[in-house]
């Protein structure tokens, strides 16, 4: 005999979300992954944008000036890696 499985309700009937909700659901490691390569990313852009921008003359000719740009330009990819980093750790999102 064939037996009916029961989800959501409705016998001999399952329930899957909609198209629209099933790309929102993402386990942590695929999360990481994509995480690991736009950090990669995002850090060698910065540092590459920082360096040009350290050979401007008004920075590039002061001492002090070129001292406190590279503590800022140092610390500054942090900022938009933030938000990146918490969606990384997150757990999976459930649809709704």
């Amino acid at each position: 005999m064939v037996q009916e499985l029961q989800i959501g309700g409705t016998s001999g009937h399952i329930v899957l979300p909609c198209p629209s909700q099933q790309w929102r659901i993402m386990s942590v490691r695929t999360r990481k992954l994509i995480g690991v390569f736009a950090l990669f990313a995002l850090v060698i852009v910065w540092a590459l944008v920082a360096m040009a921008i350290a050979q401007f003359p008004p920075i590039f000719q002061n001492q002090l000036v070129a001292g406190l740009y590279y503590v800022v330009a140092g610390i500054g990819w942090v900022l938009p890696a933030m938000p990146l980093i918490k969606w990384m750790s997150g757990g999976p999102v459930s649809p709704r």
